[in-house]
């Protein structure tokens, strides 16, 4: 499996994805960075606590990465369907479900990883920020960091999965449109943060989005090896 997943990364140039990502986390840390010294130059207090700023990152991380997955989704497997090139690669002596469920490692991974490394970038550069500028009066604890260390930890284990609810729209019509269309979709739903309360913080809705995700992964792949191609 892991070789499988290894050459499906090298097929689909991830560097790519990657330094598309690294410049998704520059500019997620410009816009903090912008709408924090905005506010305090109108003497706004936009951000009251560490919790809430970090709470609002990982809200605009998880909306990110979970479009990102559905880009996955679409280049990885609705567009080799729809291009009937995974055909060649079913003639393989390789399990079907094998096969897919390697594309999808790869999308579950990028978006766990990704996910992880870009909180950790932004929140670490709005920490330096707040060094210099205070817009949030209190200092960052240990306490705050390790909290907010696990919760961004179980978000992305959540979101991970979740991005894979697009596929089921896709595979319907094999529509890379409808995949991203679809992505946006479950980013209204899970991305609204109001005053830093987002529907993530009822920790039933990230696990049970997480489980349908899941759900729709087995679905997609469970009888692949009668489809015709």
């Amino acid at each position: 499996m892991l070789k499988l997943i290894k050459l499906e990364m090298r097929k689909f140039r991830i560097m790519s994805y990657i330094r598309a990502a690294m410049i998704a986390n520059v500019v997620i840390l410009g816009l903090i960075c912008f709408i924090s010294l905005n506010t305090e130059a109108k003497d706004e207090m936009l951000f009251s606590s560490y919790d809430m700023v970090f709470s609002i990152i990982d809200t605009l991380v998880r909306g990110t990465y979970i479009v990102f997955a559905s880009v996955l989704i679409s280049r990885l497997v609705i567009d080799e369907f729809r291009e009937r090139s995974i055909t060649v690669l079913f003639m393989y002596p390789i399990p079907r479900k094998k096969l897919i469920a390697a594309k999808l490692l790869v999308v579950v991974l990028f978006t766990l990883v990704a996910d992880l490394a870009a909180n950790l970038f932004v929140g670490f550069g709005f920490a330096v920020l707040n060094l210099f500028t205070s817009v949030i009066p209190e200092s960052l604890t240990w306490s705050v960091a390790a909290k907010s260390l696990l919760t961004v930890v179980m978000s992305a284990l959540a979101t991970s999965f979740l991005s894979l609810i697009p596929l089921y729209f896709g595979m319907r019509k094999h529509s890379g449109a409808a995949t991203i269309v679809s992505s946006l979709i479950v980013v209204a739903l899970v991305c609204q943060n109001v005053d830093g309360f987002t529907l993530y913080s009822v920790i039933a809705v990230p696990i049970g989005l997480a489980l349908l995700g899941a759900v729709v992964a087995y679905l997609s792949i469970r009888n692949i090896e009668h489809v015709d191609c």
